[in-house]
């Protein structure tokens, strides 16, 4: 009974074992799961051109107001009047300040009395030298008497002019009792509210007029600037001042240079502690939009001439730790980290001065899918001169080939 029970049972264990060591060899039998890897990013790459540009110099300066005068009281006196808006702009000979003028009216009338009462003695010290001068020819009277008419007549004379001085004088102080715009600009705020003395022992300052149309550009050119443009040229400063080399510059919220003026000064001695020589240019500003003190980056031409230049688009510089740089596809379409040096910008295109040759491909458009030392499929299109990529005739083939 024993023997005969175990036997089923064995089998049944025998036939389980066998289909779990079948489940477990199924998948060995069929295909197995291969990974395969993405095709390479494709990215778009332009040959550099090679094209005539202006050579551009490049500074940072700041704008500054043509005329700046300092508003002072000349006399002594209470402030009666503010005749402007703090801010307001003002014409040339408008009046701004009032300092009490009874004071100097008065000086005035004294000084004018002064003038007719010189002026009627020495009238009657003519009158008598020219009858003493009769008597003595008629030996009427002594020579002594003629001399002295005559002296009282020279020292009158100079009497009148004195009082006249003084008369002009009282005229200039009554003037300054009314403070004018010396120039069409802009004012600050009063410095001095009306009911205070001013010009009390100084002359007390009362508001700042700027004219900032047209307007000052100041900046500085280094000693090895400087150097390079005058080797290259062959002008001085002092020539290339006369020739009103035409200047551009932009303000810190615009990318371009839409500002349009020329230069116009130069300075006679490099500074020696920074080694840099001062220079200026004016440029208009009639809407007066500009105001002095703002930071200004000064584009100046290489007096004019063109050299041939190689560029490429500006989109294609990237920026990191070790400076500016392109991504380049080499040989078997692998991309190259290449370090360059940029000139200046033409258009939408940047001049590439260093480490980089024409025959090069340099990626244009989609440099985030790029990484150094990775492979891409690079599509071809020829850069225009306005950095604008236009698309060219290429077959299925051209398109997996490496990038030489």
């Amino acid at each position: 009974m024993t023997a005969s029970g175990s036997g089923p049972s064995i089998k049944r264990k025998l036939s389980g074992w066998a289909a779990i060591v079948g489940l477990l060899l199924m998948p060995a039998c069929g295909e197995r799961n291969v990974y395969s890897p993405p095709p390479p990013p494709q990215v778009t790459v332009s040959q550099p051109i090679r094209r005539n540009v202006v050579n551009y110099l490049e500074f940072t300066g700041n704008t500054q107001a043509i005329n700046t005068v300092q508003l002072r009281a000349r006399v002594q006196g209470y402030l009666e009047k503010v005749y402007f808006q703090d801010g307001a702009v003002v014409k040339k000979g408008e009046p701004l300040f009032l300092i009490e003028q009874d004071t100097y009216q008065a000086q005035l009338k004294q000084a004018e009395a002064q003038v007719h009462q010189q002026q009627a003695n020495l009238e009657h010290a003519v009158v008598e030298t020219n009858r003493y001068t009769k008597l003595v020819k008629e030996k009427a009277a002594a020579q002594t008497d003629l001399d002295t008419w005559m002296f009282q007549k020279d020292s009158l004379q100079a009497a009148v002019e004195a009082a006249e001085a003084n008369r002009d004088l009282a005229k200039l102080n009554l003037e300054y009792t009314i403070v004018n715009s010396p120039f069409d600009g802009r004012i600050g705020r009063r410095l001095v509210d009306p009911g205070n003395l001013v010009g009390a022992g100084e002359y007390t300052a009362l508001a700042q007029v700027n004219q900032i149309d047209p307007l000052y550009v100041y900046f500085t050119i280094s000693e090895r600037e400087l150097l390079r443009v005058v080797g290259e040229s062959g002008f001085s400063p002092a020539r290339v001042e006369k020739m009103k080399i035409p200047l551009a510059f932009g303000l810190a919220n615009e990318t371009d240079y839409p500002h349009k003026g020329y230069l116009d000064f130069a300075a006679i001695s490099v500074t020696a502690t920074s080694g840099t020589l001062s220079m200026r240019g004016i440029f208009p500003n009639p809407d007066g939009k500009i105001l002095p003190g703002l930071f200004a980056r000064v584009r100046a031409p290489m007096l004019g001439f063109e050299k041939a230049a190689m560029l490429i688009p500006e989109v294609a510089v990237g920026y990191d730790q070790l400076g500016p740089y392109v991504l380049v596809v080499g040989n078997d379409n692998i991309v190259e980290h290449r370090s360059v040096t940029p000139g200046v910008k033409s258009g939408d295109n940047r001049v590439i001065r260093g480490g980089l040759k024409e025959e090069d491909w340099v990626i244009v458009e989609g440099q985030i899918r790029a990484i150094p030392g990775g492979k891409v499929n690079p599509v071809r299109k020829p850069m225009t001169e306005a950095g604008q990529e236009t698309e060219a005739p290429s077959s299925a083939g051209e398109t997996g080939k490496g990038a030489q």
